[in-house]
């Protein structure tokens, strides 16, 4: 399935991971390797997964990132009854249009998207 939309795509990863991704001249998520890909988000589905999968971590950022600028693969598929974009290669720093602190409240919950 194709990118339904011209938004960007987001991903949400540990500071450190970005910081590592910078020194390496590209990003790979442990997904990569263990997956195949990298798990994505439209904007509408982030505060969803980060409440999901994210509620205990800290020190993330949410990378923006514009599909077209990617060399690899974003494939569109089904899960948890949604449509999510995966990257099937490592992320370009050059397709990251803008990297934003993601922090949950004081409660830990994740309830408002940052702005790029």
């Amino acid at each position: 399935m194709n990118h339904p939309t011209n938004e960007p795509i987001t991903h949400i990863c540990p500071r450190a991971a970005w910081e590592a991704a910078l020194a390496a001249g590209v990003y790979r998520a442990a997904s990569l390797a263990s997956e195949g890909f990298i798990h994505c988000s439209r904007q509408d589905q982030v505060l969803a997964t980060a409440n999901r999968f994210y509620a205990v971590a800290s020190d993330l950022v949410l990378l923006w990132i514009d599909p077209a600028r990617l060399n690899a693969e974003v494939r569109w598929e089904p899960a948890d009854g949604d449509v999510f974009p995966h990257v099937y290669g490592v992320i370009d720093l050059n397709a990251v249009l803008a990297v934003t602190p993601f922090e949950p409240d004081a409660n830990g919950v994740y309830r408002r998207l940052p702005e790029r």
